[in-house]
């Protein structure tokens, strides 16, 4: 399931619903994404003087989702996956995304949460404006998140 939105979300009311039914899940691994503190060492730039506002294409960024989440399906048992990604201007502590998987056993589940977050980082079509003290800097790709997406094109 993919869900891009605005609205926060609640981490135990999604694995529940992930999992509600079902009892042939031997394992939920997750990965909840939040935003942090994005002032410099040593600043002394208050939380409430930061945000992240993160920008995409509606359903393009679905899309994209999507394939990735279909690319898990093939590669583990999984019995079920759930993807939430908002967008929006968000503060530090807010919850920006979360992935779970849902497996007979805790390897597959644990593999598929990390490709899925490796190849979202790297694939899908969100934006990220960092906002601190006034200021505001797009973040561009990093490599370390390139390269942890391509080690799962070598398996």
């Amino acid at each position: 399931m993919i869900r891009v939105q605005a609205d926060d979300f609640d981490l135990g009311q999604e694995v529940a619903a992930l999992r509600r039914g079902r009892s042939d899940i031997g394992a939920v691994a997750s990965f909840l994404g939040l935003v942090r503190d994005m002032a410099p060492e040593g600043s002394k730039t208050a939380a409430c003087d930061q945000a992240m506002t993160l920008e995409h294409y509606p359903g393009m960024t679905e899309k994209m989702l999507a394939d990735i989440e279909a690319k898990a399906h093939e590669r583990w048992p999984l019995q079920a996956s759930l993807i939430i990604h908002r967008y929006g201007r968000l503060l530090p502590g807010d919850q920006i995304v979360l992935v779970a998987c849902a497996s007979p056993h805790r390897q597959a589940a644990f593999e598929a949460c990390e490709f899925l977050m490796d190849w979202l980082k790297t694939k899908a079509p969100f934006w990220k404006l960092e906002e601190v003290g006034g200021q505001g800097q797009w973040v561009d790709a990093r490599e370390s998140d390139e390269a942890a997406a391509a080690r799962w094109t070598h398996d």
